[in-house]
């Protein structure tokens, strides 16, 4: 029996992948490039497919079966890419690092010397990230919260909220994966170019309670985009019921009340989602920020958030209300004509239009950009 367990042991560490001989990928030079090397001995053709600009990258075969190509000078950022051997796309072999975005894997690296330095951890004082559960009477449902806790809180001293909202087939995790809240917090603090803050962010998909295998459906959940979960999409009850997260947090944080202690900001459908509930809300925040806004201009639903809105945005009043985009985003466009409604209706706020599209190179930048605005 002990030689049959000894050998289904074996057997079983086999299916563990160490990394075979010395093929090291990817490879950050001086310059700022990036190196690529693709142990694929029988492939035909090798291609990396990554999102930095012109990110289609073609391998050559070297000695060994070893494929390479090395990148122009890149900006400093988180990227993520995927590699393509003969058709068939997948993840880096040599690469352990991986990030999930929506139903997709993909492996990344950093380009220092910039932005990138905030999305790293350094030897600063810690937050921390909890991931809890609030009863939600509007859905009749348990449903998942993650909240980032700066380093100096200790339960007793109250700290000023921003609730940060994440884009269509995100969820609470978005922004703690791909946004890399906890790093960008930590850096901004500990360089005191933010104020300690706690940061809530919330599962924008009313039609689900938690993440892809973090509900009771476990692994039957899968990552969709938003508007494909049933009685999820622009129904306006998220909108409606946000008080209770922020009752929530306010009852189960050290978390500062009023108006002047909370800030509401989201990318995407999480944008859309920040502008009516801070306009349906106008004695809650005084702190909006839209990124990559996925407005609409005209809304099917008879939801009452979705109502009035020239009344309602003319009746907000608040402290900040920033607004930005990238010139390349398919949302550009429409996120004009809303400038153009604000400038119409008198409404004051602050813009930024960066480079590139519908990325979150842009929205971790926005929020380093945001943050250091609020509280202040």
């Amino acid at each position: 029996m002990a030689g049959i367990m000894a050998a289904a042991g074996l057997h079983a560490q086999q299916n563990v992948g160490f990394r075979a001989g010395n093929v090291t990928s990817p490879v950050i030079n001086a310059d700022n490039t990036v190196t690529f090397n693709v142990h694929a001995p029988k492939a035909h053709k090798v291609v990396v497919l990554g999102d930095w600009v012109n990110g289609i990258l073609p391998l050559k075969e070297g000695e060994g079966g070893i494929w390479s190509g090395t990148t122009s000078v890149l900006p400093s950022e988180l990227y993520t890419y995927r590699v393509n051997i003969d058709g068939i796309t997948g993840l880096d072999p040599a690469n352990p690092f991986t990030k999930r975005d929506v139903g997709t894997t993909f492996s990344y690296f950093y380009v220092n010397g910039g932005y990138a330095d905030y999305y790293q951890v350094h030897d600063v004082p810690h937050g921390t990230v909890t991931q809890t559960w609030y009863h939600s009477d509007a859905t009749g449902s348990d449903r998942r919260l993650s909240v980032y806790l700066p380093p100096s809180y200790d339960g007793k001293k109250k700290f000023p909220v921003l609730y940060l909202l994440h884009g269509s087939g995100g969820d609470e995790t978005a922004w703690i994966e791909l946004g890399n809240v906890p790093r960008i917090m930590d850096n901004l603090i500990a360089k005191g170019e933010a104020v300690p803050m706690i940061v809530v962010m919330p599962n924008g998909n009313i039609g689900a309670t938690a993440a892809p295998g973090e509900t009771s459906d476990n692994l039957a959940f899968r990552p969709v985009m938003s508007n494909l979960i049933p009685s999820n999409y622009k129904n306006g009850t998220y909108e409606a019921s946000f008080q209770e997260i922020i009752s929530f947090t306010e009852k189960n944080f050290a978390a500062a009340r009023g108006k002047k202690n909370r800030a509401v900001a989201g990318l995407s459908m999480g944008g859309f989602h920040s502008l009516y509930i801070a306009i349906n809300h106008p004695a809650s925040f005084d702190y909006v920020g839209l990124f990559s806004a996925g407005l609409v201009p005209q809304l099917t639903s008879d939801s009452p958030m979705y109502s009035n809105v020239d009344e309602k945005l003319k009746a907000m009043h608040v402290k900040l209300f920033w607004i930005a985009i990238g010139k390349d985003d398919f949302l550009y466009d429409i996120n004009q004509e809303f400038r153009v409604k604000l400038d119409k209706l008198g409404v004051p706020y602050e813009y930024h239009e960066s480079a590139r599209g519908h990325l979150w190179c842009n929205w971790r930048q926005y929020l380093l950009l945001f943050a250091p605005r609020l509280f202040k």
